[in-house]
């Protein structure tokens, strides 16, 4: 399949719930700031895995559809780090192997949240789809919490190909990836070096390196870029002499109360409002780690 075909097979109709998705799309871009297949052939989870205390109810910010086969699964990236992920196929898929994808974000956000509800509609289009968490938030393990990487999530979504290229149901030759608004460059990353991955559709407002770096509208100053340099490295000392990660400020406010901004206020109407809340959400619930930007 080529990108052209995929990105317009992906992203040229409009999706089930398109106010929801179109939302959520314009929420992230802040957050830096039959004979059927036996179902994906998923193993018992191990010990390990119950451990996790992984949700096994549905517990999405989406209604279920009921076009599709829904399971919870986990897999390992190449840094150790276990990844929970939904797993989406579709109903009626016979015993032909299928087309497979790979989607992650909004920046800040969790699998029940939009990527979620991209993988549920992309099985209802005949894909095999798998929505995860990336490393350090929602399910997923790894510590400290609430931490970004753009290598370490570049890796997140070359792991989830490994993952689908080893279901029964999914054609190796027939994986691509969605990268969801901050995810979107992490997505590309993947697909510049990872050969497996045959197609990749984005859908962003803004890299998140170049937001980190630059400031929205590359607005920052050379040298207020120093000084946020200076103030994440001394926080290093901070969290040095503790023992452990501080929090940054909170991602978004708990109420609305004296905020004017329009864009602040529609993120608001997202994460913060029982429409898109989720309580493992960093946008929805929390902060990301002080130092964070540092590796972007």
């Amino acid at each position: 399949m080529t990108l052209k075909a995929f990105g317009a097979y992906a992203c040229s109709k409009p999706l089930p719930g398109n106010k929801f998705i179109q939302s959520a799309i314009i929420v992230c871009a802040a957050m830096f700031c039959s004979s059927q297949l036996v179902f994906a052939q998923a193993p018992t989870p191990s010990i390990k895995e119950n451990a996790m205390g992984l949700t096994q109810e549905w517990d999405k910010t989406f209604p279920k559809s009921d076009k599709v086969d829904h399971q919870k699964v986990t897999f390992k990236n190449r840094y150790g780090i276990t990844l929970a992920a939904d797993l989406y196929l579709p109903k009626n898929r016979g015993g032909q192997r299928l087309a497979a994808l790979a989607i992650s974000g909004p920046f800040g956000a969790v699998k029940e949240q939009s990527s979620g509800l991209y993988a549920q509609t992309m099985a209802e289009r005949g894909f095999a789809a798998l929505a995860f968490d990336p490393s350090y938030t929602g399910e997923s393990s790894g510590e400290p919490r609430n931490v970004a990487s753009p290598d370490i999530n570049t890796e997140d979504f070359s792991a989830a190909v490994d993952y689908l290229g080893l279901q029964p149901s999914v054609d190796r030759e027939r994986i691509g990836i969605i990268g969801i608004c901050g995810y979107a460059g992490m997505g590309l990353n993947a697909a510049a070096v990872d050969k497996r991955i045959k197609a990749v559709a984005t859908t962003s407002m803004y890299d998140m390196s170049r937001v980190m770096s630059k400031g929205y509208y590359d607005a920052l100053t050379k040298e207020q870029r120093t000084q946020a340099l200076n103030k994440l490295s001394q926080q290093r000392w901070v969290d040095a002499e503790k023992g452990s990660s501080t929090p940054g400020a909170r991602i978004l406010p708990e109420t609305l109360e004296g905020v004017t901004d329009p864009v602040t206020r529609m993120y608001f109407d997202y994460y913060r409002t029982p429409r898109g809340f989720h309580k493992r959400s960093p946008n929805s619930n929390g902060a990301w780690t002080a130092t964070m930007p540092l590796s972007f």
